[in-house]
Formats: C-alpha cells, sequence, structure tokens
C-alpha cells in the first residue's frame, strides 16, 4: 500500500503544485465589483498642461469624502465628495501651465479613517486628451494677393484659362519646332 500511496501523493502535487502557486502568485480580479479600493483613478492619466484631471477612489466607500492632493505637479490640494451619478467620490483638479513633463504621485486621504490612496499622472508637452488641435484657416495676409475663393464659377473659369493657355504654347512651340513661321 505504501508503494502505491508515494506515487499517487507525488502525482497529486505535480498536478496541484502549478495550479496552487498561480493562485497564489497571480493577480486576480478584485471581488467587489471591479473598483480597485487601493488606488486613486485619475482621468485622464496622461495630460499636457493647462487639462482638467479627475480623481475619484473606491477607498473612501460609496459616501466617503477626502481630501487630494496634487501639489507634486503644482495644483494643490482638492476635495473628494460624492455627486450624483457617481458611485464612489471624485474630485477635480486643473495642471497647472507651468507644469513640467514627467510623472507625478497624486495622493488622497479618506476622511473617515485615513485609508491615504495614490495614482499616477503623466505630464507630457504633446499628446495628453485635452482638446483637439486647431487647424489653420484662411489666407496669409502677404500682400501679394490670394485665392479667388471656392466659387465653382470661378474656379471652373480659372481651370479653363489654363487649359487654353497650355494649349495655345503647345500648338506654338509644335509650329516652331517644325520650322512655320508665325
Amino acid at each position: 500500500m505504501r508503494r502505491i500511496a508515494r506515487p499517487l501523493t507525488g502525482t497529486a502535487l505535480a498536478v496541484l503544485t502549478p495550479a496552487l502557486i498561480a493562485a497564489l502568485l497571480l493577480p486576480s480580479a478584485p471581488a467587489y465589483g471591479g473598483e480597485d479600493r487601493g488606488r486613486l483613478e485619475l482621468t485622464p492619466a496622461d495630460v499636457i498642461p493647462g487639462d482638467e484631471v479627475t480623481a475619484r477612489t473606491a477607498a473612501c466607500g460609496a459616501d466617503g469624502k477626502g481630501a487630494g492632493d496634487a501639489s507634486a505637479v503644482g495644483a494643490g490640494s482638492f476635495p473628494l465628495a460624492p455627486g450624483a451619478g457617481r458611485p464612489w467620490p471624485s474630485g477635480r483638479f486643473e495642471v497647472p501651465p507651468s507644469a513640467q513633463p514627467g510623472t507625478y504621485e497624486i495622493v488622497a486621504t479618506c476622511a473617515k479613517g485615513g485609508r491615504r490612496v495614490a495614482g499616477d499622472l503623466v505630464v507630457s508637452l504633446t499628446g495628453g486628451h485635452s482638446a483637439p488641435p486647431a487647424h489653420p484657416r484662411g489666407s496669409v495676409k502677404t500682400g501679394v494677393g490670394g485665392a479667388l475663393g471656392t466659387d465653382p464659377v470661378q474656379t471652373a473659369a480659372g481651370v479653363a484659362a489654363l487649359a487654353v493657355a497650355a494649349a495655345g504654347g503647345t500648338w506654338l512651340l509644335h509650329r516652331r519646332a517644325r520650322g512655320d513661321r508665325i
């Protein structure tokens, strides 16, 4: 019996060990509805100077309050409070225009219990989630003149004039190449 028990025990451990290691070492989804209660969620997390950031956390509870600190990026403190339509307390701050590129730790402390959570904010000079870039419109005032506009009649007249000039120039060059006099 001993001879049979050892191989069975060894086989069971060989099968269970990888599963046990995976269960202990690999992170799993939180069991409380998908919220990460240990982090301060920053939206957007990648910004440019002047952008507004919303910070929220589930750490303070659904009706909790707290205080956020964005002084690392130069924005100072901001309140975290529950609001209508938001399941967790949140607050806002603006990244100052003088902020330098880099990664900054933004922290919040819950009013009840004093729990402290943090999140990373990445500031860059390009990109981010600010307003879409503005594209130039209109003409440049150089004194040389400009486009006539987008009137289809004027555009057709211009194309026709260019076609006549090209045809006439080609006809004159052809005659000259043949040796005909004008």
